[in-house]
């Protein structure tokens, strides 16, 4: 009897037992989370020439220290443990505090963000608008003329940014038979696809009778036509967008990458696999109100409308997310807190979050392998798993 490979040694599964139609669930996410690219088709966004990183730096004493989440307390690597977190990577004031990584996660690996591209994509939106080559006011059907028939016929960019599309879709992340379920396989995430690519299923979706703006809706597919939005108004591939103006500009280390589907359309939803501490160093710019290495990445302007200024409280208030943050508001793909700290945050399904707050000068990326895809309980802990975490370094 033949004893267990290494990989099974290190991740409790064969590599033959992660499939397309499981890669997700939990515990083949663990492996599936950091390897995107042997499961589904992507594309490279090239890291900054001549870009090194620093090695690892453990979190001392502070994996030991407790916080304050639902009432009691939990040392900070029971919480990283019980939240199925894959690795967490903290920043202060600009300086690294430390990283930390479960057993199967190695150190600069690639992990997928999930819907933190969607974040990702719209700082590429905000570059775009600062050079004069976006307008979010403009019509979608100016940039995309074939959207005229669908939900976005009558949305503006703004719409689309702002999650206010009043489209008619639901996330239905584990509904074989739903709209949800083709959306992935036009995405090729799925079995089954290839028959439809991603343009064309967006361009099928339909409106709902309200009108656009009023309600915050959570709604994958919009960040997607974001992605194809950029594209047409700079001629250029996703990839290369977020290559030449967000990661060498900024300095990132890794190289990353993005799913995209049979006609090469970028994942921009969804798709984009970082390192870590290059997820903390996009936190670190906006923190920095949009410079990194000394030099201007993004506007400040479109920095602090995103993060503080922009976004409706009566749209996020009709929306469903408010137990979150009861006071928070929705702005160009990243949420605002509305707590006192001012902290923001991009977030992805499966537990991947990017969380800044800019009282405290504090950027955590942290990045996970959760069972559930949403897990809304667990993600008001993470908050105060955060909130307890600036207050210990």
């Amino acid at each position: 009897m033949t004893g267990k490979t290494a990989f099974e040694t290190r991740y409790g599964f064969a590599r033959s037992k992660v499939q397309l139609a499981n890669w997700r669930e939990n515990p083949f996410n663990r492996w599936s989370f950091q390897n995107l690219g042997e499961l589904v088709p992507t594309a490279r966004i090239a890291a900054a020439p001549g870009a090194s990183e620093a090695p690892a730096q453990d979190l001392g004493e502070l994996i030991n220290e407790k916080v304050a989440i639902s009432g009691g307390t939990e040392t900070v690597a029971a919480f990283l443990a019980r939240s199925s977190t894959d690795a967490l990577t903290i920043m202060k004031g600009g300086k690294l505090v430390g990283d930390w990584f479960a057993p199967h996660m190695e150190f600069s690996a690639r992990h997928i963000v999930f819907s933190v591209s969607k974040s990702l994509t719209a700082i590429v939106a905000g570059i775009l608008e600062g050079e004069g080559a976006f307008d979010p006011k403009a019509p979608v059907a100016s940039y995309i003329p074939e959207a005229a028939g669908s939900a976005y016929g009558d949305a503006t960019a703004r719409h689309v940014l702002d999650m206010t599309v009043s489209l008619d879709f639901e996330e239905a992340y584990l509904d074989p038979e739903s709209a949800f379920a083709r959306y992935r396989r036009a995405t090729l995430w799925n079995p089954g696809g290839g028959s439809e690519s991603l343009r064309e299923f967006l361009l099928t979706l339909q409106r709902l009778a309200e009108p656009h703006g009023q309600t915050f809706r959570y709604r994958s597919p919009n960040s997607d036509l974001l992605g194809l939005l950029l594209e047409r108004a700079s001629g250029q591939r996703f990839t290369d967008l977020m290559r030449d103006k967000l990661w060498q500009p900024l300095g990132a280390v890794g190289e990353a990458s993005v799913g995209v589907d049979m006609e090469g359309t970028a994942r921009t939803a969804g798709g984009i696999s970082v390192t870590p501490r290059d997820l903390a160093r996009v936190g670190e710019m906006m923190r920095q109100g949009g410079m990194a290495n000394g030099r201007r990445i993004v506007p400040q302007a479109w920095v602090e409308d995103t993060t503080s200024t922009g976004g409706s409280s009566d749209a996020w208030q009709r929306g469903t997310m408010v137990p979150l943050f009861p006071q928070g508001r929705y702005r160009n793909k990243w949420y605002q807190s509305g707590k006192p700290s001012g902290a923001y945050c991009g977030i992805g399904i499966h537990g991947q979050w990017l969380y800044v707050d800019p009282e405290a000068e504090v950027v955590i990326a942290k990045m996970s392998s959760q069972p559930e895809p949403v897990d809304d309980p667990l993600d008001i802990e993470i908050v105060a798993f955060f909130e307890g975490l600036t207050r210990l370094v």
